[in-house]
């Protein structure tokens, strides 16, 4: 009987642990925001009856695979605890169009949740932005981009503003640059331990130049860095963009992972690409909390960001 009791105890606890931990169901999901199938987002209220900030997740996937299920169920829950409203969106990847695609229907998802401000009860002067890898590279571009609102557009999503009040990026990648990559890649992993794994990972110079211009539909090399640039926080940033919260899950002397089906992800989410963005922010005055193992930051956590950048 002891045993039984114990048994139903755990199941119990595990029920418990189980339901704290699944996300909290959205009170809009797969709201349209555009023509393609992959043009929609869903959205959780932290109050129906007053008007809130909002954050909107991007999700990651190098801009190959994700969806706006991949927000974590904890950093929703505590926003929503806090009185941040919170949407996530899911855009065209890859396989739908060339980049820069995804980047102008997060823009356009964006713009027209701001155009629900009234409805919804969201404060258009304070919406942040976060996501990881893929999803924090466009909220980048985002924050760091001039406004891209059009005044004189017939419709009045696109007359909506794309400035934002914070963004919190996750392992993102600051930079697109062909020049900063091949850097980074030939600082951390070339001829390590007698293997080229430059070449071994991602294939040689030709095959390079070839998923570098289909990444961005682009017919010469020069045309594909010109569109990256023009993606790129490094080259967009100016001393009136708004203030950042990057986490990093390495340390700046992070040893290559022996596991070499590892180092591709570990090389793509350098802390290396934050740093760089930290350095050129501090450079402008503006903020830029920097979190990695090790490091000390003003906040312990996004959600302490956004509470502090957006409830007044």
């Amino acid at each position: 009987m002891k045993i039984i009791k114990i048994i139903i105890t755990l199941l119990i606890t595990l029920n418990f642990s189980y339901a704290q931990q699944s996300k909290p169901v959205p009170d809009l999901a797969n709201v349209e925001y555009g023509e393609h199938t992959r043009n929609v987002l869903d959205v959780w209220f932290a109050d129906t009856d007053k008007t809130t900030p909002m954050v909107i997740y991007i999700h990651g996937g190098g801009f190959k695979a994700g969806s706006k299920e991949k927000i974590r169920a904890n950093e929703l829950s505590e926003l929503l605890e806090a009185g941040i409203s919170v949407a996530s969106i899911n855009y065209r990847l890859l396989s739908n169009a060339p980049l820069p695609a995804a980047h102008i229907d997060a823009k356009q998802a964006l713009q027209f949740i701001r155009s629900k401000a009234t409805e919804w009860k969201i404060d258009k002067e304070r919406i942040g932005l976060f996501g990881g890898s893929a999803g924090a590279q466009i909220c980048m571009w985002l924050a760091f981009s001039n406004d891209m609102a059009n005044a004189d557009s017939a419709t009045h999503i696109e007359r909506e503003s794309t400035r934002v009040s914070c963004i919190a990026p996750i392992i993102g990648q600051t930079t697109m640059s062909s020049k900063f990559w091949t850097a980074l890649a030939e600082k951390h992993l070339k001829d390590k331990n007698g293997i080229n794994y430059i070449t071994k990972i991602f294939g040689d110079t030709a095959k390079r130049d070839r998923n570098r211009m289909a990444t961005y539909g682009a017919k010469t090399l020069k045309e594909a860095d010109k569109i990256a640039d023009d993606l790129s926080a490094l080259s967009l940033i100016s001393g009136d963009d708004p203030p950042v919260f990057m986490s990093y899950f390495m340390a700046p002397d992070a040893k290559v992972p022996k596991n070499l089906r590892r180092v591709r992800g570990w090389l793509i989410h350098h802390v290396d690409f934050g740093i760089a963005l930290k350095e050129k922010m501090d450079a402008l005055h503006i903020e830029a909390d920097l979190k990695y193992p090790g490091s000390k930051t003003k906040y312990n956590s996004l959600v302490d960001f956004f509470t502090d950048k957006l409830i007044e």
